[in-house]
């Protein structure tokens, strides 16, 4: 035993301790909307900004990564809303996405009561 005391930030053995400079003119770029595709050697997330009743989202940014470092983002944000729901509760999240953009809207009041359009038929999809 040591009586050294003990410091999580100190880089574990075999770690390579990165220093991370964030340019003071760095700007911030919000994005509550995410598109993710991949190929057989990158994957693809582009991070945008979708206002409510308005069927654009504009991108804000494009990150490439390999499949290794989206796994391994992956697992660091796995870990770090682990750590986030410990300390504030639970993330809730709507079921889907549509539940989450379209909630505010309001049906009419006729829609629904037993008229020609009142079937479990397919209906065209107007949001797009």
């Amino acid at each position: 035993m040591t009586n050294q005391p003990q410091d999580s930030n100190l880089p574990k053995p075999g770690r390579k301790q990165v220093q991370l400079e964030v340019p003071a003119s760095l700007n911030a770029t919000y994005a509550n909307f995410a598109m993710i595709m991949h190929s057989g050697s990158e994957v693809i997330i582009d991070f945008a900004q979708l206002l409510p009743n308005f069927p654009k989202a504009r991108v804000q940014a494009r990150i490439v990564l390999t499949p290794t470092n989206a796994r391994l983002l992956y697992n660091a944000l796995g870990e770090n809303l682990a750590m986030y729901e410990k300390k504030y509760g639970v993330i809730q999240t709507p079921p889907t996405l549509a539940d989450h953009l379209f909630s505010s809207i309001v049906k009419p009041k006729d829609e629904g009561e037993g008229g020609a359009d009142d079937d479990d038929s397919p209906q065209p999809d107007e949001t797009k």
